[in-house]
């Protein structure tokens, strides 16, 4: 099954469970820092620039945000987490928001663990990583930012996260720039594949 993901729009908000899209097609939830780059990689994936609120300010995305893609997904952007700089109530509301998505039941179909290539993974990233390993959780994990970096930077980056971060060996890497389209077919590609793996894409 072939997706167009330039069929992407924009679904509502959720400040709660119950304010959830129903769980009538495949669900794929991109998570990381506040600052790692959710929002550019949806209007990248959906070739947008005015799609997703790119913020200057890390951390104003507070709630679950939804999109439908080509009426055959939904794309959830979760609050990001590690901002420093957020008052201590609206991160424990962040993570409260969080951990309610997570527990809640609903399918996740898969997530978009994102990571910005050119910095040491968090302690929210290696917990994060623990939890969906634990919780068998199927993710890719998706560096971005890698224009920023030759090759082999990026691929000696990557081999260092894997040092730090308890991932598997056949996990699925991307690495990507939503700045100058890099990588963005092959993710397309693999979220496709993944998703509806009886059906040619």
């Amino acid at each position: 099954m072939a997706i167009s993901f330039r069929k992407t729009a924009f679904w509502g908000v959720a400040s709660d469970i119950a304010a959830c899209p129903p769980s009538d097609r495949p669900e794929v939830v991109l998570s990381g820092k506040s600052n790692v780059g959710k929002s550019s990689l949806i209007n990248a994936l959906a070739d947008n620039k005015k799609l997703a609120r790119v913020s200057a300010t890390p951390g104003k995305t507070r709630l679950v945000v939804y999109f439908s893609v080509d009426d055959a997904l939904y794309l959830a952007d979760l609050p990001g987490y590690g901002y420093a700089k957020a008052p201590k109530n609206v991160k424990e509301k962040f993570s409260k928001l969080c951990d309610q998505y997570f527990l809640s039941g609903r399918k996740i179909s898969l997530v978009l663990h994102l990571l910005d290539i050119r910095h040491d993974p968090s302690a929210d990233d290696i917990r994060m990583l623990e939890y969906m390993n634990q919780a068998e959780i199927p993710y890719f994990l998706v560096f971005t930012k890698c224009d920023k970096l030759s090759r082999a930077q990026m691929n000696r980056k990557i081999h260092e996260f894997g040092k730090i971060l308890d991932f598997h060996d056949d996990a699925r890497i991307y690495a990507v720039s939503a700045e100058r389209k890099v990588g963005l077919d092959d993710l397309r590609h693999g979220i496709e594949e993944f998703l509806f793996p009886a059906e040619e894409t």
